[in-house]
C-alpha cells in the first residue's frame, strides 16, 4: 500500500489536518504564554516540568490548561474591615477607580475621590452613598495634568487629615492623540507616571506616619512592550506612537513602585509599595469606538472584577512590599486576583534609579522617603 502524501489527501482530509494543526499550535501558544507569566507558587507542579509537558501533542497543553494552574477564589467579600482608614483613590469617578472607592467605602474606609471633574465625581459619590456604605466618600479636586493642582490637592488634604492609610494611584489615560500636560509633558507619561510620582512624594510623610500604610500603582500588561527612552521620554524628537507611549508610562509605574519599595526598605519604613493590573476589563479607558465596545462585550471581564487585583494589593494581609498582582485566569486577562510576574525590564534597577532622578527633576519634587 503506497505511503500517503499531501498530494494524495482529499480536500476534506487536508482541511482536517490544517484545522488540527492550528488548534494544537493555538493550545501550545496559549499554554506557553500563560506559563511564562505565572509565578511558580501559582502552579500545580514545577514550571520546568510543565514546559516539557507542553510538547506532548494535544495532551500536554490541554493538561496544563485544565490542571496546571492554581485557582484564586479571592473576592470583594474577603476584604478585611477598613473602618478608621483614610484612603485616596485617584480617578475614582468611573471605571476601576469607582469600583475601588465603592468597595473600600462599603468596608468602612473614609475614601477621598481625587478627580479632575468634581461634578462627575459628585455624581459618582452619590451613587456610592446611595448604597449606605459603612464608611464614607468625599470628593477633592485633582487634575493630574497639572502639577500645580497636585500641590494644591496635597495642601488641602493635609489641612484636613493627619493620616493616610492607602494611596491608590489609579487614574490614567490610554492611547490618546499626542498632547501635553500643563507643564509640557507628553500626556500619558505626565498623567500616568509623573503626576502620581509627585503626588506620592508629597504624601509619603503621612503614609510613613500611618502604621500599615500602602501605596498602590495601577499598571497594565502593556508594560511588557514598554521601553524607557531616557533621551526622549516626552516624545519631542521621535515620531509619536500612542501605544508605545502608553507602554512606556505603564512600565514607568512598575519601575517607580519597585524603586520606592527598595528605598522604603533601606529607610526601615513600614509602608508597602505595590502594583496591580486589571487584565482586560470593560471600562471607559478603551474609548467609545464601536470595535472596542464590541470586544469589551464579547471578551472583557467586568469593572468589578478588574478592580479586584488593586483591592487585593490594598487590603490582603499576606502581601509583601514590591509585589505585583493581576487576574489569575489564562494569560492574566481575567479572573480572581493572584500575584503576577512583571517583565524583566520592570526590574532593571539602573533604569529605575535613572527614572527616579529624572522624575524628581521634571516635577521639581524632592522625594525623600
Amino acid at each position: 500500500m503506497p505511503k500517503p502524501t499531501w498530494k494524495t489527501f482529499s480536500p476534506a482530509q487536508k482541511a482536517a489536518l490544517i484545522a488540527a494543526g492550528t488548534v494544537q499550535t493555538a493550545l501550545f501558544a496559549a499554554a506557553w504564554a500563560d506559563l511564562s507569566l505565572r509565578p511558580e507558587e501559582r502552579l500545580n507542579g514545577s514550571k520546568t516540568a510543565w514546559r516539557a509537558a507542553l510538547f506532548l501533542n494535544f495532551v500536554g497543553p490541554a493538561a496544563y490548561l485544565a490542571l496546571g494552574r492554581k485557582k484564586s477564589d479571592w473576592t470583594e467579600a474577603d476584604i478585611p474591615d477598613q473602618s478608621g482608614k483614610v484612603v485616596i483613590v485617584t480617578g475614582a469617578n468611573s471605571g476601576l477607580g469607582f469600583e475601588t472607592a465603592r468597595a473600600l467605602a462599603q468596608r468602612g474606609a473614609a475614601v477621598i475621590m481625587a478627580c479632575r471633574n468634581p461634578a462627575k465625581a459628585d455624581t459618582a459619590a452619590k451613587k456610592i452613598q446611595s448604597l449606605n456604605p459603612a464608611g464614607s466618600v468625599s470628593v477633592m479636586a485633582l487634575d493630574l495634568g497639572n502639577l500645580d493642582s497636585v500641590r494644591s490637592f496635597v495642601e488641602a488634604f493635609k489641612a484636613k487629615y493627619n493620616r493616610l492609610d492607602l494611596l491608590i494611584n489609579n487614574a490614567g489615560i490610554m492611547v490618546p492623540p499626542q498632547g501635553k500636560t500643563e507643564q509640557g509633558f507628553e500626556t500619558q507619561f505626565g498623567v500616568n507616571h509623573l503626576a502620581h510620582f509627585a503626588l506620592s512624594a508629597q504624601l509619603i510623610d503621612l503614609l510613613n506616619a500611618t502604621p500599615g500604610a500602602r501605596v498602590i500603582s495601577v499598571s497594565s500588561t502593556a508594560h511588557r512592550f514598554g521601553q524607557m527612552d531616557f533621551d526622549d521620554l516626552n516624545w519631542k524628537t521621535r515620531p509619536y506612537n500612542a501605544w508605545q507611549a502608553y507602554g512606556q508610562s505603564k512600565l514607568a509605574n512598575l519601575l517607580f513602585i519597585y524603586e520606592l519599595q527598595r528605598k522604603l526598605d533601606a529607610a526601615r519604613k513600614g509602608t508597602l509599595a505595590l502594583a496591580a493590573h486589571p487584565g482586560y476589563a470593560a471600562t471607559g479607558l478603551q474609548g467609545e469606538g464601536g470595535g472596542m465596545q464590541l470586544a469589551n462585550r464579547l471578551f472583557a471581564q467586568t469593572q468589578q472584577m478588574g478592580a479586584l487585583p488593586t483591592l487585593y494589593a490594598a487590603t490582603a494581609p499576606d502581601v509583601r512590599g514590591g509585589q505585583y498582582f493581576g487576574p489569575s485566569g489564562l494569560a492574566e486577562l481575567g479572573g480572581n486576583p493572584q500575584r503576577a510576574m512583571s517583565s524583566e525590564r520592570s526590574h532593571n534597577i539602573s533604569d529605575a534609579w535613572t527614572l527616579w532622578k529624572i522624575s524628581e527633576e521634571l516635577t521639581g519634587t524632592a522625594f525623600s522617603v
